[in-house]
């Protein structure tokens, strides 16, 4: 099954997550598949806005480890030479880019989750423009639990949304944000009761912005991303080297291995 469905209702279209089986997590397929299908609601011109949306329960349990990306990490880790550190700044870079086609789309992305949305998740809802949530959603930024410096877009892309110090308290702690409090700090627009209503509003907001001039509502993006599009740029370039660099650790190993244990990790910092 595809990672993504495409639903198309006049001028509005939903992307579907449609691995549910898997969470919906997101493995070398849906990294592929994503830039590839924002480039087709780009060039639909009878597209005006689009809805991401999940099927099953989870909106997203993000990276998906156990795919082939989990193996080209281990092996990207497994070594110490600078060939070794190259593959991962690419690897990094590869799975940034995806990301990068929701938030560079010129037609309005609204994202309508439920249930979990976590790391690679959240990175995705973070790249959308307006983001809407059920009563049981929650996001979290969790990386730091597991000993890693997030790195596809969320610490690049929150600030300008929730403000630096919801930022960094998500960051530092990786705690789950439920999604009364994600709408008290600014990260949903509004909470809703279950994922049918959310949807359903995230499309009819969806539709009231593909009411309006096409033309000013791609000028409208275009103005407000301009100002922080090059900031965004260079941090995500930035984490990117950095985790090149510093992402093998023994936090790490410990991580992974406290995870296998189901036991508390213990950090030492090296």
């Amino acid at each position: 099954m595809s990672a993504f469905e495409i639903e198309r209702e006049d001028a509005v279209a939903t992307l579907w997550l449609s691995k549910p089986e898997r969470k919906n997590a997101m493995g070398p397929e849906f990294f592929q598949a994503l830039p590839e299908r924002m480039r087709e609601l780009e060039a639909d011109e009878n597209v005006r806005a689009i809805v991401i949306a999940a099927q099953g329960n989870t909106f997203s349990a993000g990276l998906d480890l156990k795919s082939d990306i989990g193996a080209q990490i281990q092996s990207s880790l497994a070594g110490g030479l600078a060939a070794d550190r190259e593959k991962l700044w690419h690897l990094i870079h590869e799975l940034q880019h995806s990301f990068d086609a929701v938030a560079r789309s010129s037609k309005p992305v609204i994202a309508a989750i439920q249930g979990a949305c976590i790391g690679g998740g959240l990175d995705l809802v973070a790249a959308c423009d307006v983001r809407f949530a059920s009563k049981d959603a929650f996001v979290s930024l969790r990386e730091t639990r597991i000993a890693i410096v997030a790195d596809l877009g969320s610490l690049q892309r929150l600030a300008s949304i929730i403000g630096q110090g919801h930022l960094r308290e998500m960051a530092f702690t990786g705690r789950d944000v439920p999604a009364s409090e994600a709408f008290q700090m600014g990260l949903v627009n509004a909470v809703l009761e279950d994922a049918a209503s959310t949807l359903a509003h995230a499309r009819k907001v969806a539709a009231s912005i593909a009411a309006n001039s096409p033309l000013t509502v791609r000028g409208v993006k275009a103005i407000l991303d301009a100002a922080q599009s090059e900031q965004i740029a260079r941090g995500l370039d930035r984490v990117a080297l950095w985790n090149a660099a510093f992402l093998p650790s023994e936090d790490l190993m410990e991580a992974v291995v406290a995870f296998l244990q189901k036991r508390p990790p213990v950090f030492r910092g090296r």
